[in-house]
């Protein structure tokens, strides 16, 4: 003994030893006592439905113990306690066969099986029906059966008894639970008539069938046939059957069953194409059939009188049912024509048309396998032929503008479709109308209803409907899908649409003439809210009302149609009021409200049928105000332009710069100045006293004298030029000094012009406020007073034109001004230079002025300042008459004018 055998055996010991005087036994499992026993009335084996009465009884008295009952594992709730050993129970209707029955002893801890029963039951014997005996003319043992009628549950015993007409019996025979018995054909008289009983009995009862009378010309059947071969040929949905009998087979027919994939069996719908051979019909592709089949007369039946009198059914005289035989369908191809619908597209400049053609694949009860493509055949005389792939449902194509016939088959590995017809002619009329486009109530479903206007029939004689098309695409465009529809028919539904999107619908009729015009409209499956809110703009916002416009919602947020629009104005002031404004979907989108004043916050919704969609952006806006500010400004503009100009008109300087301009830019001989004789002293004294003048004259001018040419170089001679430094520091000249100044204010050239030999005419200086007596032309061309030609800018304009040169000459009188900021006699150094005998005046500086060498006089105003006086004042020069060469005498008569700082 090994080390293992002995650890089993302790472990089984430990297992057995006794706890609480029995041995240990796994969680769940019940401990059995058959100290107690139990018997059942009436009996162990009762009738099924029956009352039972059971007694649990226990040897001693167990107070700690309940006594309790279990059928089939439920606990019995009618009880009776006998005493405290004995324990009655009542079980009622009990309706199961077999049932186990216990007896237990439990408290609240522990429960103990101390007996238990089976028990059986079952039911009497059914009257044996449908008594029948049949046998071939070549058997050698009639066959008989009967019908039991329902389930025992009982071993049931059938005894055959067969006898003569006077009673003789002939065969006695017992059978258990059977239907059927076999007697051998020896055993009777076939000249005679036999009557044969069967009788049923069981522990409940017994029952006999009615006679059956055997006679046997009334009993033969045809020979049982036998199958010889199953074809299934190219339509697997069908079989044929070749059969074959030992007999003669005229006035017979053929009954087929069959089972497919070892089922049940099925009579089949056999059909005699020629003797010996049967068609069988509605077979599945590709699956294992068994069939059998026998032969019946054509002579149905027979009526038959019992002893009794009474007429029995008339019944079939057929053969038995032939040994089964197996054979496996094939597939099948498409049987049915495809359902085929068309798009036609423009017409090409090479007179071909775009076609695509679209179809719905077989269904797949149709055919057996895989399709394996689509074959389109093009109508003309060519019969072209064009392979689409087996996974698209459309195809385009490029066919002849005059094609009119177009087919299309589905290839499988079994078979070939029948070519359906794509229709590509145009009746040219109108088909018929929609009339109802209604959403279902599932939401993803519309109905589409229509019908002929009119009479309800195609417009043109002998157009007859072949069928309808419904085509349908969400909008925006996506892929088309359609629906063909029978011809008597006037409505259908669209299934398979998706709630909130809009769809467009159209119907065409397939007519003998062609395809009409089609009728469209546009539906929803269910609608919804809109998504989103429309864009909206503020146009015009006046004090009470306000013009707005917005835009279409597109389609895909819209999710509806369109019933109205609410505006919604809420205002910013502290009473924050709100208003609501709605508008007609239908209406323009372009229109004036009310609204209160002030500044308002604006959104707007859009409305379908199923409600009020989200709210748009908020826009705020406020009435616009007059242009007050705007119009100051332009006003101010204008103004100040308007003065600019007429400062500038009214100031003479600025008029003779802007002349000078002018004639600066055209030829030389247009600004040459020339002497006006009118002016001449000289002439005015001949024309005034039509002779020689005398000295005694009050005219400055002398006598004339002869005009002497002298050359360049004697001129230098003649005419020396004097140079007067005036930047020189110390008791320069000054105010007081005669070259300058007199006492009166008054510069005179004859101080300068001292040191020349012959002076000229030279006008004496006039004092301050002196008016000139001369004429009218005088008067305009040569002024009066320096202070009416002198131009003081300050300000905006002093700075515009403070290098602006200024040219006051005017022939045979005149200026030329430097510029303003000259009017100060410059602190540099700088040399003032005369030229003897009134030919040459000129200032030279260090500011790069011309130095004037030519014979004519150009004088510069000059200032001289006076440090020991508060009030400065400005002393201006003004040489009245400028010499271009040679001799005049008329000379230049120099004013001085002072203009203080208080007089600018």
């Amino acid at each position: 003994m090994n080390l293992s055998s002995t650890l089993w055996r302790l472990i089984i010991i430990l297992l057995s030893f006794p706890i609480k005087r029995g041995p240990l036994i796994p969680a769940g499992c019940q401990r059995f006592n058959g100290s107690g026993y139990l018997t059942v009335k009436p009996a162990p084996l009762f009738l099924i439905g029956a009352n039972l009465t059971a007694y649990c009884s226990v040897p001693t008295c167990q107070r700690s113990f309940t006594i309790s009952l279990e059928l089939n594992g439920e606990t019995v709730a009618s009880r009776k306690k006998v005493n405290c050993t004995k324990t009655m129970f009542s079980l009622f209707n009990v309706r199961r066969p077999n049932s186990i029955l216990l007896c237990k002893l439990k408290n609240n801890q522990l429960s103990k099986v101390v007996a238990g029963l089976d028990l059986h039951g079952g039911l009497p014997p059914d009257k044996p029906e449908n008594v029948l005996c049949e046998m071939s003319k070549s058997s050698d043992f009639i066959n008989c059966s009967w019908a039991r009628g329902r389930e025992t549950h009982l071993p049931t015993t059938y005894n055959i008894s067969l006898h003569r007409e006077n009673g003789t019996q002939m065969l006695l025979d017992q059978i258990q639970d059977a239907e059927e018995v076999t007697i051998p054909r020896a055993k009777i008289d076939e000249n005679d008539t036999h009557q044969l009983k069967i009788t049923a009995y069981n522990h409940f009862g017994s029952s006999q069938s009615d006679p059956f009378i055997l006679s046997v010309k009334d009993i033969v059947i045809p020979e049982t046939p036998r199958i010889m071969q199953i074809e299934f040929g190219h339509n697997s949905v069908a079989a044929l059957l070749q059969w074959k009998t030992s007999g003669s087979s005229e006035s017979l027919r053929s009954d087929v069953r069959l089972r497919a994939d070892s089922g049940s069996w099925e009579v089949g719908e056999g059909t005699e194409v020629t003797e010996g051979l049967i068609q069988v019909a509605g077979l599945r592709p590709l699956t294992d059939y068994e069939f059998k089949m026998r032969t019946c007369n054509s002579s149905s039946g027979l009526t038959r009188t019992n002893t009794s009198g009474s007429n029995s059914s008339k019944r079939l005289f057929c053969s038995q049912w032939s040994p089964s035989v197996v054979g496996r369908s094939p597939g099948k191809g498409p049987s049915q024509q495809m359902q085929v619908w068309r798009m036609l597209g423009g017409l090409g400049t090479d007179r071909l048309r775009s076609v695509t053609v679209l179809w719905k694949p077989p269904s797949p009860d149709d055919y057996s396998g895989a399709v394996q493509n689509y074959e389109i055949v093009l109508g003309d005389d060519q019969k072209r032929e064009v392979t689409c792939p087996a996974a698209l449902t459309r195809c385009s194509l490029q066919v002849p503008a005059e094609l009119q016939a177009l087919s299309i088959s589905a290839v499988t590995s079994y078979g070939t479709s029948p070519p359906a017809d794509v229709p590509l002619r145009r009746s040219g009329h109108f088909g018929p109308v929609l009339r109802e486009l209604a959403p279902a109530a599932n939401g993803s479903s519309v109905l589409v209803s229509w019908s002929w206007p009119g009479n309800g029939r195609p417009s043109t004689s002998g157009e007859e409907p072949l069928h309808y098309v419904v085509e349908w695409t969400s909008v925006p465009v996506a892929e088309l899908q359609w629906q063909k529809v029978a011809r008597d028919q006037n409505s259908t539904f669209i299934r398979g649409l998706t709630a909130g999107v809009r769809y467009n619908i159209s119907l065409y009729a397939v007519t003998t003439r062609g395809v009409s015009a089609p009728s469209s409209g546009l539906a929803y499956s269910k609608e919804q809210k809109p998504a989103s809110g429309p864009s909206m703009s503020v146009l015009v916002h006046e004090s009470r009302r306000i013009l707005i416009q917005w835009d279409e919602l597109p389609v895909v947020e819209q999710r509806g149609f369109i019933t109205n629009y609410t505006v919604y104005l809420q205002t910013l002031d502290s009473s924050n009021t709100k208003h609501s404004v709605t508008v007609p979907g239908s209406g323009p989108r372009r229109m004036w409200l009310d609204c209160p004043e002030g500044a308002l916050v604006l959104q707007l919704t859009a409305s379908t049928s199923a409600g009020e969609g989200r709210r748009g952006n908020r826009i705020c806006s406020q009435p616009e105000g007059p242009a007050v500010g705007l119009l100051i400004v332009a006003v101010f503009i204008v103004t100040l332009l308007i003065a600019i100009i007429a400062n500038l008109m009214c100031w003479s300087c600025v008029r003779e710069r802007i002349k000078q301009k002018c004639v600066s830019w055209g030829p030389a001989w247009l600004h040459e100045n020339l002497p006006k004789l009118g002016n001449s002293n000289a002439i005015q004294l001949l024309e005034e006293y039509g002779g020689e003048l005398s000295f005694s004259s009050t005219h400055s001018d002398p006598p004339l004298s002869p005009i002497t040419f002298i050359s360049q170089e004697d001129r230098d001679v003649v005419y020396p030029v004097v140079h007067i430094d005036t930047s020189h520091v110390g008791p320069g000249p000054t105010a007081e000094t005669p070259l300058l100044t007199s006492d009166s204010g008054t510069m005179l050239v004859d101080g300068l012009l001292e040191h020349v030999g012959y002076k000229p005419q030279i006008a004496t200086s006039a004092p301050q406020g002196a008016e000139w007596k001369e004429t009218e032309d005088e008067q305009r061309d040569v002024p009066a007073n320096v202070e009416e030609d002198k131009c003081v800018f300050g300000g905006l304009l002093g700075a515009f034109l403070s290098n602006a040169e200024v040219d006051f000459s005017d022939p045979p009188l005149g200026l030329t001004l430097s510029s303003v900021g000259g009017l100060l006699w410059p602190k540099t150094p700088e040399t003032t230079s005369f030229l003897n005998g009134g030919v040459l005046l000129g200032r030279r500086g260090t500011e790069s002025e011309v130095e004037a060498d030519s014979p004519s006089l150009d004088l510069q105003q000059g200032e001289e300042m006076t440090p020991d006086t508060e009030d400065t004042c400005l002393s201006h020069y003004t040489v009245e008459t400028t010499l271009t060469g040679g001799y005049f005498p008329q000379a230049a008569a120099v004013s001085s004018t002072t203009l203080c700082d208080t007089q600018r």
